[in-house]
């Protein structure tokens, strides 16, 4: 089904060469300048001579979890009209179901910015990000940020990225989007699909082969082959949406008459560009996907890539789901321990679950849903304690399931039809209930990412499947069931109608009105004071995370605390809230004896004695602590992995963060979002031998003077007991502008400054 070529190679007359420079006579570095990938990016660099690339976009895209931060930091730095293309959509706060007013007065804060700034202004319910994106933004040879990790628009042609909200600010100030050269690899598609098998089958194969090895991890994904022309857009676009869970940095497709019949049908013909790699490109990996060989995949709790075939899973759930129930047992407190009870799900030896949806940008597309339709035609899934659910990723998806037919044959079938919302996707809709199991056409599955709270005792469980084996199991009466077979009715094809778009959406791209008045509601505030680096920093650890990865939904939940994310203070106070529930007042009590200190600084009086005790504790002299500040910091071995919220970082901030010390970081959006932030994303070569525990001190002594000089190794100590241990702690791959960043304190403080 898949194989990996690790050691990379050259393609030469579409065939595969290995690593046999004979061929050619140019370098492979050279020779990667040859991919699709280096052809775009050397069209938006703004720099021709480095080794990396400064890249400017050709558009933004924001949701309503990000945009009133993203606006107010540009704001707080001096915009005062959006520079390029900006739409901001409002798929993840639609239903303003938590918080009161506060939700719908972030929509109202969206459509003032549109109309202030001069940007497009999506309503709620009308489409989901990337589906608008696709429709209406994505184009073959483009560039296009968004703040969220899933933006990713290559099957288009389109080289789209996932950043933290700082990134999307650079881009609105006029800055760039800095990266080293990156590394390219070929994903090749060959044969021709099964019946039943659906996109999400074929992405779970790729993340399941490529996940735990990190083969693409911060590469290009790039797509070609023969395999590709039997394909539809819809098929191409499911498959390309979840290259983000193979922390991939961004994925691009070769095109051909499909993506231009897809944009002509969009009203954008003008977008289409034929993009093929170059002959002699350089990869510098090669998976081999054979589509003829994928089968019905599940990806079973807590992670995208426990990925398994519904066959394997079918002839070993009991032992399978004995597993999911130790991974589960391990998230829980222990005396709620005895909640976790999956082997009573089995009937005759088959799983039964309790929830299907298909929702979302991977999950409702029209193809998708059309499909569900034709297998559960005629059929009924109600009224047995299965719940079924299906949302369109937008309405003109919606209204054509409605023309041809197929939104009335899945309402008949006893499923419920919502509107355009990605809530199930991360735990702000469909909650499943205490102990329900849930299969979900969605992009992601971590734990407690559904909306379940582990402290309190609540566990559920998400596995990912494909809309069409979804189909199945409900026609099963929720027996877990592969998808044996294609539809057994046509509908015909897609028509896309513009004319909802037309009549809904807020169009003032390049029209700023700077005499409208933002709306501001009360739950919108200002970012705190950040001050610049200190000469020193002496850290409390006010956190150790030893799991293999911790994910941005670790760090801060979605779900109820997205009703303040426009409020940095009342945010903060749920980070690590499901991870480490003691980690907000141990950070904010440390937080405290800073601005103690900083206060008895400016007004020139003695020092709390709290403070004192907490140099004395490091055996330094409480009065040279003018030069010394004092903050928090999170030990994780691997942080960052999942969305692109920049809440995970900020949060810190908020609570007096100072850095993360990590073995590595799961992902470059996470590390850039730490230092956007003034955070300090610090490695150890070892992170067991450095041993980290809650309520050890780091100190650093001249780290300011050191980040100066552009040294990026720092010699540390770590103080537990009185006893002192060296600690070396690392800033690799520490750019210019990154460091000036952090040596103002934040990217706030860094524009504030020019």
């Amino acid at each position: 089904m898949l194989t990996i070529n690790k050691t990379g190679s050259f393609r030469r007359h579409e065939k595969w060469c290995g690593q046999d420079t004979s061929i050619d006579t140019c370098t492979k570095e050279s020779a990667r300048k040859k991919t699709i990938s280096y052809s775009i990016l050397s069209a938006h660099n703004t720099e021709r001579n480095g080794e990396g690339f400064k890249i400017r976009f050709d558009g933004l895209m924001a949701h309503d979890i990000t945009y009133v931060s993203i606006i107010q930091t540009a704001r707080a730095s001096g915009m005062d009209s959006f520079p390029m293309p900006v739409m901001l959509t409002n798929c993840h706060n639609s239903l303003c179901a938590v918080g009161g007013t506060i939700n719908c007065d972030d929509h109202r804060f969206g459509l003032s910015a549109a109309r202030h700034y001069g940007g497009d202004y999506v309503p709620a319910h009308l489409a989901v990000i990337h589906q608008y994106a696709r429709e209406m933004a994505a184009g073959s040879g483009t560039m296009i940020m968004g703040s969220d990790s899933h933006t990713r628009y290559g099957a288009l042609g389109c080289l789209a990225v996932g950043e933290g909200g700082g990134e999307l600010v650079k881009q609105l100030l006029g800055r760039t989007w800095d990266i080293a050269a990156p590394e390219v690899v070929a994903v090749e598609l060959t044969g021709t699909l099964r019946p039943g098998v659906g996109p999400h089958d074929v992405a779970l194969a790729i993340i399941g082969a490529v996940y735990k090895d990190g083969v693409v991890k911060n590469r290009i994904m790039e797509f070609m082959g023969p395999g590709i022309a039997g394909l539809s857009m819809d098929f191409r676009l499911g498959i390309d949406v979840m290259t983000t869970e193979t922390t991939c940095l961004s994925s691009v497709w070769q095109t051909d008459g499909v993506v231009h019949d897809y944009l002509a049908a969009h009203g954008r013909p003008n977008d289409y560009k034929e993009l093929l790699p170059g002959d002699g490109a350089w990869y510098d990996a090669v998976i081999h996907v054979d589509l003829s060989a994928v089968e019905p995949m599940i990806a079973l709790p807590f992670h995208p890539s426990n990925v398994w075939t519904i066959a394997e899973f079918n002839a070993n759930t009991r032992d399978l789901l004995a597993k999911v129930e130790n991974d589960a047992r391990a998230l829980l407190p222990q005396k709620f321990h005895q909640a976790v009870d999956l082997q009573s799900k089995c009937v005759g030896g088959r799983l039964k679950v309790d929830q299907c949806v298909v929702a979302g940008c991977c999950g409702g597309t029209f193809e998708n849903l059309r499909d569900m339709a034709g297998l559960l035609r005629g059929l009924s899934v109600g009224a047995s304690g299965l719940d079924v659910s299906a949302y369109p990723a937008s309405q003109p998806i919606l209204q054509e399931l409605m023309r041809c037919g197929a939104a009335a044959d899945l309402m008949a079938a006893g499923v419920t039809m919502r509107t355009a919302f990605c809530g199930p996707c991360f735990g702000a809709g469909d909650v499943p209930g205490q102990n329900c199991f849930s299969i979900r056409h969605v992009t992601r599955n971590f734990a407690n990412r559904e909306g379940s709270k582990p402290s309190e005792g609540q566990i559920a469980y998400v596995a990912l499947m494909d809309a069409r084996s979804i189909a199945a199991t409900a026609a099963n009466g929720g027996m877990l069931t592969a998808a044996g077979a294609d539809p057994g009715r046509t509908y015909g094809t897609y028509t896309f109608d513009s004319a909802l778009y037309e009549r809904c959406v807020y169009h003032g791209q390049g029209k700023p009105q700077p005499a409208s008045p933002l709306v501001i509601g009360p739950n919108i505030g200002d970012w705190p004071a950040m001050i610049p680096l200190p000469e020193n920093l002496l850290l409390t650890v006010a956190s150790a995370l030893n799991d293999p990865v911790t994910t941005t939904d670790d760090f801060i939940a979605s779900g109820e605390p997205s009703a303040y994310r426009s409020n940095p203070k009342r945010m903060a106070e749920y980070t690590l809230q499901r991870k480490d529930a003691g980690y907000v007042a141990r950070a904010a009590s440390i937080h405290t004896l800073e601005e103690q200190r900083l206060a008895a600084l400016a007004e020139g009086t003695p020092m709390p004695e709290a403070d004192r005790q907490v140099y004395v504790a490091a055996g330094l002299n409480p009065d040279e602590a003018a030069h010394t500040g004092l903050g928090s910091v999170i030990a994780a071995r691997c942080p960052g992995d999942g969305s692109a919220r920049e809440q995970a970082a900020s949060c810190q901030k908020v609570l007096g963060g100072w850095a993360n010390i990590a073995g590595a970081y799961a992902t470059k959006r996470y590390r850039s979002n730490c230092i956007n932030w003034g955070l300090l994303p610090f490695v150890v070569e070892d992170f067991d031998k450095a041993d980290l525990r809650c309520g050890d001190l780091v100190y650093l002594p001249n780290l300011r003077e050191e980040m100066e000089k552009g040294e990026t190794a720092f010699a540390a100590e770590r103080i537990r007991d009185g006893k002192r241990e060296p600690l070396r702690l690392l800033l690799p791959g520490l750019t210019v502008d990154e460091q000036r960043t952090l040596l103002a304190g934040s990217l706030i403080n860094l524009y504030k400054s020019n």
